[in-house]
């Protein structure tokens, strides 16, 4: 699963790389430790004038489906595994229509070994660039409160780690190429549409997995320092 991710990079950087039309009307401060229920960036297609147009947009993360009673549900829903988005009645109706990107730095997964402490490990693109993780996206209004403004909520997609990234977890984000950007966000295109490669590039990827502070473990914790390598020539190159 990915239940941590870092989003350290502005605003501005992640619009410029994402090519994002419309920036969010307010700015999210560097977070180093994101984690379910906080505030995160999404990219995701929205209608201008009859066309296209790519806009960035603050969501929290755990998804709530438009028919939830509760927001309680969310809890449950920060990730949503790649085998059964388009069954699954809490996601299907968004991987049909309302898919996006979410910007990340890169990701912590744990190890988990038969004896001791789990260990964390931060996992990022070899080349520096930002990770473009593919999310859904759902607008929630809560019915015990209808005049309430609706709230965005957002859910990660996992798949399978690769033979490498799987001895630390067996499960790691779903990354979308660069080329397959435009045809994941456009919600005219079906989700059961799109071709199965498309959520193949993270296995393309060339990731570094280094062993970092447990202090990420505790979601109070930020800062730079929670992505610097215990041991800075022990990392794994997957």
């Amino acid at each position: 699963m990915c239940g941590r991710y870092a989003a350290a990079t502005s605003a501005a950087d992640w619009v410029e790389e994402f090519e994002v039309d419309v920036a969010p009307e307010r700015v999210l401060a560097p977070d180093f430790n994101v984690a379910p229920t906080k505030e995160m960036y999404l990219v995701a297609a929205g209608e201008s004038d009859g066309s296209l147009v790519r806009r960035m947009e603050i969501a929290r993360w755990g998804l709530i489906p438009s028919w939830a009673k509760e927001s309680s549900i969310s809890t449950k829903l920060t990730n949503a595994r790649v085998e059964t988005i388009s069954e699954k009645p809490s996601f299907r109706s968004a991987f049909a229509k309302r898919r996006c990107l979410i910007p990340a730095d890169g990701y912590y997964e744990w190890y988990r070994p038969d004896k001791g402490a789990k260990q964390p490990f931060y996992i990022h693109r070899t080349d520096g660039r930002s990770l473009a993780m593919a999310g859904l996206y759902e607008w929630w209004r809560d019915p015990a409160n209808p005049e309430a403004e609706p709230r965005l909520t957002c859910s990660v997609i996992t798949t399978a780690a690769t033979n490498d990234l799987a001895v630390i977890h067996d499960r790691m984000p779903v990354m979308i190429d660069y080329v397959d950007w435009a045809n994941w966000l456009d919600p005219s295109i079906p989700g059961k549409e799109l071709p199965p490669p498309m959520l193949e590039a993270g296995f393309r990827l060339g990731l570094v997995a280094e062993p970092v502070s447990t202090a990420v473990g505790n979601v109070r914790n930020n800062g730079p320092s929670l992505i610097l390598p215990i041991a800075p020539d022990e990392g794994l190159l997957f």
